[in-house]
This record gives C-alpha cells, sequence and structure tokens, in this order.
C-alpha cells in the first residue's frame, strides 16, 4: 500500500486491489515473512535479529514479523552459530589463534548472533578442536611457531603449549 502510495496511485484504487489480491490468496504477509525467514535462517546462518530488522525493513508487520521468527528456536540458533564457528576456524586454522577467534566473532556477529551466543559457539567449536589430537598437536605446533617469531620467547613458548594443552 506504500509503495502504491508514494507511485501516486489512487488510495481508493489502490485498497481495493490489494483486498482482492489478498482475498484470493496470491498476497499472504504471514506466509511470506514465514518463508523468508526459513530461507534466511536455512541458506545464510542468520540470526533472528537480523531476519526481524529484514522483515521489518519490507514492511511486514510486527505479528507477522514475531510468527515467522517463532519457528526458530534458541536450540537452532546455537546449534547454527556453533556450526559457523566450526566452518569459520577450520578455514583460518593457519592463522594466530586472537586473529582466528576475532575473525570468527566478527562472522558470527554479522549474522545477528549476540555476543553470549557467539562466545559460546566458539568455545564449544574450540573444545572440539582441542579434543581432536590431531588439532591438539597442530594448535601445539602453531603455538611453538607463533612464539618462535618473538625474541626471547622461550618461556612463552612454553607458556603456550602448555596453554593448549591444558585446554584438554
Amino acid at each position: 500500500a506504500e509503495l502504491l502510495e508514494r507511485k501516486e496511485v489512487d488510495p481508493r484504487v489502490a485498497a481495493e486491489v490489494l483486498d482482492r489480491l489478498e482475498a484470493a490468496g496470491v498476497i499472504d504477509d504471514t506466509a511470506y515473512a514465514a518463508r523468508l525467514a526459513r530461507t534466511r535462517f536455512a541458506e545464510k546462518g542468520a540470526a533472528r535479529r537480523v531476519i526481524a530488522e529484514e522483515l521489518r525493513r519490507k514492511g511486514l508487520g510486527e505479528q507477522d514479523v514475531t510468527a515467522a521468527l517463532e519457528q526458530i528456536s534458541s536450540d537452532d540458533e546455537d546449534t547454527a552459530a556453533l556450526a559457523l564457528a566450526r566452518k569459520k576456524l577450520s578455514t583460518t586454522r593457519h592463522l594466530p589463534w586472537e586473529v582466528r577467534r576475532r575473525r570468527t566473532a566478527a562472522v558470527l556477529g554479522r549474522k545477528g548472533y549476540s555476543r553470549e551466543v557467539t562466545m559460546r559457539a566458539i568455545a564449544e567449536a574450540l573444545a572440539a578442536i582441542l579434543t581432536d589430537p590431531r588439532a591438539r598437536t597442530r594448535a601445539a605446533q602453531s603455538a611453538r611457531q607463533a612464539s618462535g617469531l618473538l625474541p626471547g620467547s622461550e618461556d612463552l613458548s612454553a607458556q603456550l603449549r602448555q596453554a593448549v594443552l591444558a585446554q584438554h
């Protein structure tokens, strides 16, 4: 209706046309919102907050937004955040840990996940990495290599190796 109003369509004509389309089932904001929410969550890993913002930007009512978001539970969101964290951590394994953590947090933040969900997902993904013996060995080697880049870092190297192995 707002778009038609901006296009200077007679408000009475616009209302009549929209009413007919809605009655015929061609326009269904609730179904559209639900479909868009499912798609954004499943295909892009977007969090409920980002999905809600998009639905509101598209002019959908609060009732439609709320109904659409009800199909995504907190557990679903936690699972998606963990999957995204694992993926990002695995693609950045050649980088120092702090860079990996920062980049993973940035990805999850852009997807709309809260700081709490982000930190929990990173911690769980790291725990999974550290329980894998091969990953633990690679992490210890990375710590040894990273500390070797600093002059006088022999103590630091030992501390980093201990910290990595202690996480197990």
